[in-house]
């Protein structure tokens, strides 16, 4: 699977672009707040129907304009795909498939698999529970439109029960009965993301052991462990013993919300001993071996997105990279950097066919270099 041609409207700083893209490396460098990483977010919101960093779709409009157009043409399985996502101003979002919009959003999840890596993903190790959730949510939702789906119900009774512990806290009352259904409405969807989130833990470890050792050039061992109340007790059990608890903070205190994962290097806990080129180099294994998870589950290969790859990194670190990238079969690659000549002189080294294109001030242009 690959994107051959982009083109974006209105989308962030680009007023109209069209972009024809390589199949293997492609390059967009450029001085910081150019616009590099809004292709990367272009081709990541094609790919998953929302931006990765969480902006709200009119945010993503260009300033003064009241819509934005995103259009990809991908090959997938020896078959033209195009992928067209609308958004404007009091208009429902639209997201097509060969001109055929999509009933639900959320159905189009995994059809086109990405994987982008940004400097600002080490909060998945530094930052709280909900990224490494967030992460592990990501990875699966692009595998299993079941999990998909009971995420998106449990987060959705999730919601509806919380509400309730707020209005019977601003009413002074207490209507266990009424939990009681909203317990009962999360049990399923939890039972099966639990399930799958211990299975993809034990069967996700040894990858991400295995590739770090690779990045890190023999020099360092990471562990990963998943922590659940439910690998203790049942839902309903936890629930029911949290209740009070949950009536005097107003939310739900108990499920897999909760969940969390530890990470490890060289056996001391990676968010307090890691330095920031050990962080990065943690957060590229880990987005790697997502990638190759995705790739071996859904056998094809994902889109690989890397946003800013040499912040932080040792040269000895970025060249274990991008061997890594070349003689692994990755895929097609898309690679943001600020310095111009940096990566055309390392691929050319690693003797690799690449495009590389000159960003400025939402402009795109076929390097020469």
């Amino acid at each position: 699977m690959h994107l051959r041609r982009l083109i974006l409207t209105n989308f962030k700083n680009y007023e109209k672009q069209m972009i024809d893209c390589s199949p293997t490396i492609n390059g967009y460098v450029g001085l910081n707040g150019m616009g590099k990483t809004n292709l990367l977010d272009a081709i990541y919101y094609l790919c998953m129907g929302r931006s990765y960093f969480r902006f709200s779709d009119m945010n993503l409009v260009k300033h003064g304009e009241d819509f934005f157009r995103l259009e990809g043409l991908f090959e997938r399985e020896d078959k033209a795909e195009k992928i067209v996502a609308k958004v404007g101003k009091r208009r429902k979002k639209v997201l097509e498939r060969g001109d055929v919009p999509y009933q639900r959003l959320s159905d189009h999840i995994g059809l086109l698999p990405v994987v982008i890596i940004t400097p600002d993903d080490t909060s998945i190790v530094t930052e709280g529970s909900e990224e490494r959730r967030r992460f592990v949510d990501n990875t699966l939702s692009q595998l299993d439109p079941t999990y998909l789906r009971h995420l998106i119900t449990y987060n959705k009774v999730l919601k509806q029960r919380n509400s309730a512990l707020k209005q019977m806290a601003s009413e002074n009352r207490y209507t266990p009965d009424l939990l009681a259904v909203y317990d009962e409405q999360l049990l399923g969807p939890a039972a099966y993301i639990h399930a799958q989130r211990k299975t993809f833990t034990s069967n996700f470890e040894p990858g991400l052991r295995q590739l770090h050792f690779l990045i890190s050039g023999e020099r360092e061992q990471v562990a990963c462990q998943y922590k659940s109340k439910l690998l203790e007790e049942d839902l309903a059990t936890a629930l029911l013993a949290s209740r009070e608890k949950d009536r005097i903070l107003q939310r739900t205190t108990a499920g897999i919300h909760r969940d969390d994962w530890i990470f490890e290097i060289d056996e001391q806990p990676l968010k307090r001993f890691a330095s920031q080129g050990q962080l990065k180099s943690f957060v590229l294994a880990l987005k790697l071996t997502q990638y190759n998870w995705l790739k071996n589950e859904k056998k094809a290969a994902p889109l690989l997105l890397l946003d800013d790859i040499f912040d932080k990194l040792d040269h000895q670190r970025v060249q274990h990279l991008l061997e890594l990238l070349i003689q692994g079969e990755y895929g097609q690659v898309f690679i943001t950097d600020t310095a111009q000549d940096r990566l055309s002189k390392i691929l050319s080294n690693l003797k690799t066919e690449y495009l590389q294109f000159v960003i400025i001030n939402g402009t795109a242009e076929p390097s020469s270099s």
